[in-house]
């Protein structure tokens, strides 16, 4: 039996552009893994079976797709320790995905490389490539292009997922973004975030990182008015982070805002 983390990741920043020939959209957006998230177990087996999570689907594919690829069986038994609410906007799915795929590479006699298993990973989902590198990475084209990031790493996270607050799909959020024209401008603003993360020495320094083009949240505002440096919505949300400079303030905050949905305080992940 090997285990491994599944941290979540938050997007420090997410710029979002016109719909590209695939169907996807254009993005340019800061991939951030925290120290939170589920746990993944795995071992041999003679088929193929994952507990622990009823509603899995993409665990279940990723491998499937790591044995065709590899000529193999696939024959292993995963266990999901779930943390990571669902549909949050915290890529959960996308790094169970990953960390089973990571772990059951291993396992086989050939492993496939790590270009090749980030292809594969791809096709899954275009963060579930980010949660197979290690440190921050910016995502562009569909997302799942990556280029390491040196940023800083000193802050605290305080993540806050609405009480009561019903997600729309993924689909129907960009849908959004596309009915009010959110595409224009994207040139612009993505080279904001360019100039931001060139620019970037301290932590502090990520405030100036261009805001989520999909959503905004009052909870934002509120975690900015309790001392957070820069605060914004993740991915498609609906959680919100805050970043604190000091653990104190970062607990101080979760404790004001429990009323308003479940909170947790934690830190950058460097990897899984």
């Amino acid at each position: 039996m090997i285990r491994a983390p599944a941290p979540a990741k938050i997007n420090l920043s997410l710029v979002v552009g016109p719909l590209r020939p695939d169907g996807k959209h254009e993005v340019a957006t800061v991939l951030q893994r925290v120290d939170f998230g589920d746990r993944i177990s795995l071992r041999p087996a003679g088929t193929l079976r994952v507990d622990g999570f009823a509603a899995d689907t993409l665990v279940r594919a990723a491998l499937e797709r790591l044995a065709a690829r590899a000529g193999a069986r696939p024959g292993w038994r995963v266990g999901i320790d779930k943390r990571v609410p669902v549909a949050a906007g915290l890529g959960g799915g996308s790094s169970d995905a990953a960390t089973a795929l990571r772990l059951a590479n291993r396992t086989l006699p050939r492993p496939l490389p790590p270009a090749e298993l980030e292809a594969l990973a791809a096709g899954l989902g275009a963060d579930v490539p980010f949660f197979l590198r290690s440190g921050p990475q910016l995502g562009t084209g569909d997302g799942s292009t990556l280029e390491a990031l040196d940023l800083p790493q000193d802050f605290w996270v305080v993540l806050v997922l609405p009480a009561g607050e019903r997600k729309d799909s993924t689909a129907a959020v960009y849908g959004c973004f596309d009915e009010r024209g959110g595409a224009e401008g994207f040139a612009h603003r993505r080279r904001q975030l360019a100039d931001a993360l060139a620019a970037c020495r301290s932590a502090r320094e990520l405030a100036a990182l261009p805001a989520n083009d999909l959503l905004s949240s009052p909870l934002a505002r509120l975690l900015r008015e309790l001392g957070a440096f820069r605060a914004d919505v993740s991915g498609a949300g609906p959680t919100v982070y805050g970043l604190f400079a000091h653990e104190r303030h970062a607990r101080a905050a979760a404790r004001a805002l429990r009323g308003a949905g479940r909170t947790w305080v934690t830190v950058p992940a460097w990897y899984g």
